[in-house]
């Protein structure tokens, strides 16, 4: 196996792990890496749903104790079939918006100046949520969410099928926008990805199963256990920041992000200007 490949694999397994459960677009840092690596072709297409599976196997394991018990307690637990519930309805916006406009959404708008200005703008929504919150919070546990605070949230998980915009930037700031808590808010976003990262992951195996082949398999291994271990300790950082901590950081680190982006593709911005 050529050595510079598997070197790019563990750049970007390393991306897609760190970046997929922060607010600061996975998708977008992808994009981006894969342009500066070479690797947006096909192949790479395939590697990037190999590499999102293993991230969300982090969260399976991080969480495997909460989601044990759910599923244990699905069939005569109130609070597991509510925890469910609301899954299932936050997911539904996403994935009914996503197959319908997925290939017009993947062909206009995956490329760099649509990160970039994303990237942006989601800056300043973070600056703007975190302004607002003066009241305390009316939800403190996913446990006490209402099937309408899961709708709210799945509706507002919806813009983040524009890459640059984060799939968990998205639904943690929705949540808090409608009274979740830090803490809640952040937990929910994890619980929500497991459906919908598998969903899209493996809608997208299929759509490319062709592309599965032995003789990428040694660095579709090495990109899936970057980004599982990456991952993991993405999410248990995460949840011990948002205790004590606000998520500005992560705003201004995208909006320096973006500029940096604009400047280095301004050829690209002012030609589609």
């Amino acid at each position: 196996m050529d050595v510079l490949l598997l070197l790019k694999a563990v750049i970007l397994g390393l991306v897609e792990g760190i970046t997929e459960f922060l607010p600061v677009s996975s998708t977008g840092h992808l994009i981006i890496a894969g342009d500066l690596l070479s690797f947006n072709d096909e192949i790479g297409k395939a590697f990037e749903i190999v590499i999102q599976l293993g991230a969300i196997l982090a969260v399976c394991w991080e969480y495997r104790r909460r989601l044990l018990h759910v599923a244990g307690g699905i069939a005569h637990e109130p609070a597991a079939q509510r925890f469910v519930i609301n899954l299932f309805i936050a997911f539904l916006p996403a994935a009914v918006i996503g197959l319908l406009f997925i290939k017009t959404i993947k062909a206009h708008l995956f490329q760099p100046i649509t990160v970039a200005i994303a990237f942006i703008v989601g800056g300043l929504i973070i600056f703007w949520v975190e302004g607002r919150r003066h009241d305390a919070s009316r939800i403190n546990n996913v446990d006490e969410m209402r099937w309408s605070d899961a709708l709210k949230i799945g509706v507002v998980q919806v813009f983040s099928l524009i890459p640059g915009t984060s799939r968990s930037g998205a639904t943690i700031m929705g949540g808090m926008i409608i009274g979740l808590s830090r803490q809640a808010a952040t937990e929910f976003s994890f619980f929500l990805a497991i459906p919908v990262m598998f969903a899209a992951s493996l809608y997208d195996l299929y759509k490319h199963w062709d592309l599965m082949n032995a003789q990428a398999l040694e660095m579709f291994a090495v990109g899936f256990v970057t980004a599982f271990i990456s991952a993991f300790f993405a999410v248990k950082a995460l949840i011990r920041y948002v205790v004590g901590h606000t998520f500005v950081a992560f705003a201004w680190y995208r909006i320096v992000f973006g500029l940096i982006l604009l400047f280095y593709y301004r050829a690209e911005l002012f030609q589609a200007l």
